[in-house]
Formats: C-alpha cells, structure tokens, sequence
C-alpha cells in the first residue's frame, strides 16, 4: 500500500463537507486542496459558502480567492494545477484532504483529461449570440439534444457551463466522455474517497436555512456590487443570477429568495447524481461516524 494517501471529501452543498474536511486535516496536521469550482473567485464570498477567515487560518486551504472573475478558468486547468500542487504537498505531509462539491473538477484532478480541442472564435460567438436572444431554454435544448449523458449530471441552470459544452460538442461532434482520458492517470498515493450525504429532507432543510443565513450576511448587497459584471462566466452560476433578474424586474424579492433556494435544491440533487455514480465513494451521514470510518481506514489515527 502507498505511504501517501489523498482523502478526498464529497458531497451536495451544505451537507457540512467543510467542516468535515477541517476538523480531518487538523487532526492529521495536513492541508486542504478545495475543489469548489466557485470559491476560486476572490471577488465570490456571500454565494459561495467559502470557509470563514477564522477557518482559513486554523488549516492551509488552497484554490480559494486564487482567481478573479475577470480570468477564464475550467476543469482542464485545474486539474493540472492541482495536481503539481499534490505531489508538491507530498514532500511535506503523508496524507492531504480534498474537499468539494466540483465533480468534473474532482475527475479532472484524479483523473485527467485529454487536451481540450480549439474552438473557432467564431463559432464562440455564435453561440453567445443565440443564447442571449433565444435564452437559457435553447441552451439547454441544444446540449440535451446533442449529449443526453452529459446534461443529465451537468448544472443545467448554468449557462457558462452549457455554453463551453456546447462549444466542444459543435467541435467535435462526439459525447463529451470522449474526451476524458482513456485510461486513468496512475498515482504513487492512495485515493480515499468519502461521500456525505443527508436524508433529502434534512439536506433540503440545511440548504434553505443556509440560504437565509446567506441573504442575512449580505448576499443581496454583494449581488448588486457584482451587477455590473453579471455577464462574466464566473457569475453565471446559482446564487447570484437569480438575485441580477430580480434587480432587472423579472420578477419580486420574495420570488428571488424562493428561487434562490429551489435553484441551489436542485444543484445539490444533480451533484449527488454525479457523485452516486461513482461506486469508489464510501458514504455517511454524520462526521463522527467518517471519523470513526477513517480512523480504521489509515495506519495512524486522524
């Protein structure tokens, strides 16, 4: 067996993933590789349940407030820098934790992708265009129809994400899953992957109270700083959109904060479709009983 073992944490949004992977990393005195597509933005904090300063400075995180919105930034990226950041870590710690709800950021980490194809300009723009006449539904139509797998497990209230789909399958011409690699990357570390979840109710439930606990710290407020930049592909996810049609008039305050809620419900039910096809994730439903797991998993305790 390795000496170097990678846990990596998964799970929907608001299951507790965070303070799961700290209280592990602090017990195994080891650092934090995030694998949240949206906490890499510096400029996101109130939308992207990013850990607090105080958690920040009790364990080293990496790929938080890393980018700016203003940056392009995908899977493919990613998963290279993240992994010349592992096998750097590795030099000082027997163990490191991943954590995150990113799915294809996960993949893209462990796994590795082929090099992306280029994508005419033109056919970018294109693309651009229709969605911003034709709107969300043509988006998702157009990918739906041309890779049903793919839009089955991807944020399809994402437009950045459908759009970059659509781009690689006009591209292409064939399912996306062709475009991973093969045959997997091999590692010198072991990969531990633990899965947390909760029954849908009370997941529901802590994704609704954490939403109000969001618009209470400020979400609106940072929202309407953000509102100049709301085309930026960094913007286009759950948690800020729905707050930019409302200050455009779509519709009233009180359907904002239902939808806000209804989105990021749905988020968490396509994360766990992604994340439940993956028969090398061990689940649970509480931390203690991960911990307990753990502790009989690994040589030493964490």
């Amino acid at each position: 067996m390795p000496s170097r073992q990678l846990i990596v944490i998964v799970g929907p949004t608001a299951v507790g993933k965070t303070a799961a992977a700290i209280s592990i990393a602090g017990k195994l005195k080891t650092e934090i590789i995030s694998a949240d597509s949206r906490q890499f933005f510096r400029e996101l904090n109130m939308g992207t349940a990013k850990p607090s300063p105080e958690e920040l400075k009790k364990i080293t995180h990496h790929f938080i407030n890393n980018k700016s919105i203003y940056e392009d930034y995908d899977a493919g990226q990613y998963g290279r820098e993240a992994l010349a950041l592992i096998d750097k870590l590795f030099q000082q710690h027997h163990r490191l934790v991943m954590v995150g709800g990113s799915g294809l950021y996960i993949k893209a980490a462990l796994e590795g992708f082929d090099e992306m194809p280029q994508v005419n300009p033109l056919l970018r723009v294109e693309i651009l265009k229709n969605y911003q006449a034709q709107g969300l539904a043509w988006l998702q139509q157009q990918v739906q129809e041309a890779d049903p797998d793919f839009y089955k497990s991807v944020d399809q209230q994402n437009p950045q994400r459908l759009m970059r789909a659509l781009e690689l399958l006009q591209t292409t011409h064939q399912p996306l899953k062709k475009l991973h690699k093969k045959k997997k990357t091999e590692h010198s570390f072991e990969i531990i992957k633990i899965g947390l979840n909760l029954p849908r109710e009370m997941l529901y439930q802590r994704i609704n109270s954490r939403m109000d606990a969001m618009i209470a710290s400020g979400l609106f407020e940072e929202a309407r700083q953000l509102y100049p930049f709301r085309n930026l592909n960094a913007l286009q996810t759950v948690g800020y959109r729905e707050i930019f049609d409302f200050m455009d008039g779509l519709y009233g305050y009180d359907e904002a904060v239902r939808l806000l809620k209804r989105n990021s419900r749905r988020y968490a039910k396509r994360q766990l479709t992604w994340f439940e096809r993956d028969k090398e994730i061990t689940w649970f439903e509480s931390e203690p009983e991960l911990v307990k797991w753990l502790e009989l998993r690994i040589p030493d305790k964490p």
